[in-house]
């Protein structure tokens, strides 16, 4: 039968209050039936004895520990290891309470914090840029070297960026045309204007909402995927084995998910507006009595051909902003599975976030330019 810790309360020697005196194994098995009565004591302590004491693990040290602070008392005749043992684990709590700072008060906190988040977005930004280094320096060896280029990486990318999403990009796009359409309409017809809703279709998707709404498609679905691969490679040490068997990770896994996004960002942009103008042009041949074929042959009239360029040139800009967000993120994870999925987010709120200020320092300058 296994032996069971036990307690009972004698009187001190010498009038110096009641001991509390342990017997048996003061271990994690043993110690269950007793902790609750332990908890009950309502009479002061003087002195705990520990005579009795054949074993002691961290558990039963911790509790010794709790009463002799609860009720101010010393410890007495232990053994050696288990006087050790306490003493260590006093010791480490110490020591970690030494550790956590002072809480401050509010009107301190506040600015302090605020102080650290402004300091760790200037870090960021360094080491942002550190990384764009570093892929510029990648490209500089991969055009120094254009057999080391993994071509098939590139081209796997590419379907995974742009051949796979193009169910879901063509379907929003669609119907963001559609709602553009209609939500135009609408207000149009109050001044006998409906037929500018063609304008206002064509325009708008073939200069922001097609490649904006694209990016930030992307961001979410292959931005956060870059981030989750590169973060769990970076867990599992993949991306250290391949440094010591002598593989760039720039040159194998990050330049081919840049390029791919670069590359893909411009025809999807495409894709997407001509999608919203076809969604635009099935809800004016419903509602306004536009027909569809009549609506196609204006937006040619009407749009001029600078906005097509204007799409364009924010494709590759947009690519690389999703892709390098989602490299850096990925890379950056050290610790462990949670990172990952921390990072992933960090990735995607980046990437749209740097997107839609892009945009809008791209309408001033092409407004500036006389694009507008």
């Amino acid at each position: 039968m296994r032996a069971l810790a036990e307690f009972t309360m004698e009187p001190g020697q010498g009038g110096e209050g009641t001991t509390l005196v342990l017997r048996g194994p003061m271990v994690v098995s043993s110690l269950g039936a007793i902790d609750h009565k332990l908890r009950q004591i309502d009479e002061a302590v003087a002195t705990i004895d520990l005579a009795g004491v054949d074993r002691m693990d961290t558990v039963g040290a911790w509790i010794v520990l709790r009463l002799s602070r609860q009720f101010d008392a010393k410890v007495a005749n232990g053994r050696e290891e288990a006087t050790r043992l306490i003493a260590a684990l006093e010791e480490t709590e110490e020591n970690t309470q030494s550790l956590s700072p002072p809480r401050l008060p509010l009107i301190q906190r506040v600015p302090s914090q605020v102080g650290e988040a402004v300091v760790d977005m200037a870090r960021g930004t360094v080491q942002v840029i550190g990384f764009l280094g570093l892929v510029v320096s990648g490209m500089g060896t991969m055009l120094r070297h254009p057999r080391a280029f993994r071509g098939k990486a590139l081209v796997h990318q590419m379907e995974l960026v742009g051949v796979n999403a193009l169910a879901i990009v063509g379907l929003m796009s669609f119907l963001v045309g559609v709602v553009i359409a209609q939500q135009g309409a609408v207000q149009l017809q109050q001044f006998g204007a409906e037929i500018y809703t063609v304008n206002l279709v064509g325009r708008l998707t073939l200069r922001e909402l097609g490649i904006l709404m694209t990016a930030i498609m992307v961001a979410g679905r292959s931005g956060s995927a870059f981030a989750a691969q590169l973060g769990t490679m970076k867990l599992t040490e993949e991306v250290d084995a391949m440094r010591t068997i002598g593989v760039s990770p720039t040159q194998a896994l990050i330049l081919p998910r840049i390029l791919a996004t670069m590359l893909m960002l411009p025809l999807l942009g495409i894709y997407s507006a001509a999608l919203g103008i076809v969604g635009g042009a099935f809800l004016a041949s419903l509602t306004l009595g536009i027909p569809f074929l009549t609506f196609l042959a204006r937006i040619q009239e009407v749009v001029p051909l600078h906005d097509v360029w204007v799409g364009l040139v924010k494709g590759p800009v947009f690519g690389l902003i999703v892709s390098v967000a989602g490299c850096y993120q990925g890379m950056q994870v050290k610790n462990n599975a949670e990172e990952v999925g921390t990072r992933t987010t960090a990735a995607v709120v980046m990437a749209i976030f740097m997107v839609i200020v892009l945009d809008a320092f791209f309408a001033v300058f092409f407004t500036k330019i006389g694009w507008g």
